[in-house]
């Protein structure tokens, strides 16, 4: 028996938990879980055998011809969810790895369908064959509702659906245009959300809770705060971590902060673009590569004679991740809505560059203190409806390509592009990101480099998936179609 198999065992009979949700990631990055009685791992040997389940009946997974698969726990992240105290109700969450048929002691394989045991973990192999370690640091953003009714979204000029946090232009409902301000729902306007203080930030106590239990469940969470757009919108960061680690920690955010949000009455998405004319939710990724620990070893991208700190091989990692963008861009964003928060006006990066220090590129090079250990690439071109394991996967798949191939990034961009005229992008070589989920995709239908990090079953999966939900998108006729030329 493991000294993380003795340790989760200790957990499970000290903690006197009943159940534990066995959990998962299905190809669109949704986490799938079901529930096994606590004493099935103390007293029997699911660590060792795993757990079996229909594997048809996961998006992107198996036929119904070979539906047999197996859950492979990985005790090292068995965690005690903290927020329920019930004796009948204590349950404990544990991440798992996917395998064929049988499971790894019976000779089974790590299944090509599973995006942490077989992407993340390859691209790791990868990275480590070149002798660095890689460590992700996203900034998750994501909104608090007290309703949305999606059957009474209304056409206005300052946000839709209105059904806000009570921080919203109007009160936390469906309601009319005219705004209403009351003391328990003082105005932020649109767009000036970022850093406000009590009373206009009305989701202190939901952020100090959520924060509070992503601690204990070890996410180590650095600050948090509101986020620029009006209605609700916060953020959480926590410290970086290895690939696998993070996307671990991805899904106890979002398992964190929706289930806080339901013991505050509140509703939390991901959802990218919630908000009409408003800012939207992205997934600022800090990457960084290193030799030996992260953190303690030597951090690759660093060398402190350059201008920027930046070594070369950070300079081919950029590299990678600008020649990759286009592809990249439907593995981080993936949903139809991703595109509508990838437009000019509004924060997010559509042009295709890299700069110290500047948020409108797409990679920017943080400048904040003369510290080696703190040189990093920013990567601002995911968002959080994104499966992080593939999202991790190919941004540092992309960035060992550029190294390998020594793909050179040009110049620093250092002025607003949002302010450049057409004719300065095309002098400055800034190239521009998909502007539809359809684009992005036939970008990735030819990426070679991704589609290998990706494996050939989950980028058939992945895509046969998006294109459908393309399709339906496509098919769909909107209030706002309405609207515009019903009087045609």
């Amino acid at each position: 028996m493991s000294a993380d198999v003795e340790q989760a065992k200790k957990l499970l009979k000290e903690n006197e938990v009943k159940q534990v949700l066995c959990v998962f990631s299905d190809v669109r990055g949704i986490m799938q879980a079901f529930h096994i009685p606590a004493k099935i791992f103390i007293e029997g040997d699911a660590f060792e055998e795993g757990i079996g389940f229909d594997g048809s009946s996961v998006r992107g997974f198996k036929g119904i011809q070979e539906s047999d698969m197996v859950w492979m726990p990985d005790a090292k992240t068995l965690r005690v969810i903290p927020w329920i105290t019930d004796p009948i109700q204590k349950t404990a969450i544990m991440f798992g790895d996917i395998y064929e048929a049988f499971a790894a002691k019976d000779g089974g394989k790590i299944a090509t369908c599973d995006p942490r045991g077989y992407v993340a973990k390859n691209v790791i192999k990868e990275a480590e064959k070149m002798g660095y370690k890689a460590i992700f640091g996203p900034e998750i953003e994501f909104f608090v509702f007290e309703s949305v009714d999606p059957t009474k979204l209304t056409y206005d000029l300052w946000v839709s659906p209105n059904g806000g946090k009570g921080d919203s232009w109007g009160p936390p409902r469906v309601m009319p245009n005219s705004p209403e301000i009351t003391p328990g729902n003082p105005i932020i306007r649109p767009k000036e959300g970022y850093f406000r203080a009590p009373p206009e930030d009305t989701t202190v106590e939901f952020r100090n809770e959520a924060a509070y239990y992503m601690d204990l469940m070890g996410l180590d969470v650095e600050y948090h705060h509101h986020e620029v757009a009006t209605a609700g919108q916060v953020e959480i960061d926590f410290r970086a971590k290895e690939l696998v680690e993070c996307g671990d920690a991805f899904y106890i955010y979002k398992f964190v902060a929706k289930n806080v949000a339901k013991k505050f009455g509140l509703l939390a998405t991901f959802m990218p673009k919630p908000l009409y004319l408003d800012n939207a939710s992205g997934m600022h990724t800090h990457q960084s590569l290193w030799k030996g620990e992260p953190f303690k070893g030597e951090p690759v991208f660093a060398d402190p004679d350059d201008e920027f700190m930046l070594s070369q091989e950070a300079r081919y990692y950029i590299g990678g991740l600008l020649e990759h963008a286009k592809a990249l861009t439907a593995i981080a964003c993936p949903t139809v809505n991703s595109y509508k928060r990838l437009v000019p006006g509004f924060e997010a990066p559509i042009y295709i560059c890299w700069s110290p220090r500047n948020r409108s590129a797409l990679v920017r090079v943080p400048q904040y203190f003369k510290n080696p250990k703190a040189v990093r690439a920013e990567y601002r071109g995911a968002d959080p409806s994104c499966n992080p394991y593939l999202a991790f996967a190919c941004m540092l798949a992309a960035g060992l390509d550029g190294i390998k191939k020594k793909i050179d990034p040009g110049d620093p961009l250092m002025k607003d592009v949002y302010e450049l005229s057409p004719r300065e992008k095309k002098e400055y070589g800034v190239g521009e990101l998909p502007t539809t989920l359809r684009d992005a995709l036939d970008h990735l239908a030819t990426d070679e480099v991704l589609q290998r990090a990706l494996g050939s079953h989950i980028f058939d999966a992945f895509m046969e998936i998006k294109i459908d939900e393309w399709n339906q998108y496509c098919l769909y006729i909107t209030p706002w179609e309405y609207m515009k030329y019903l009087d045609y």
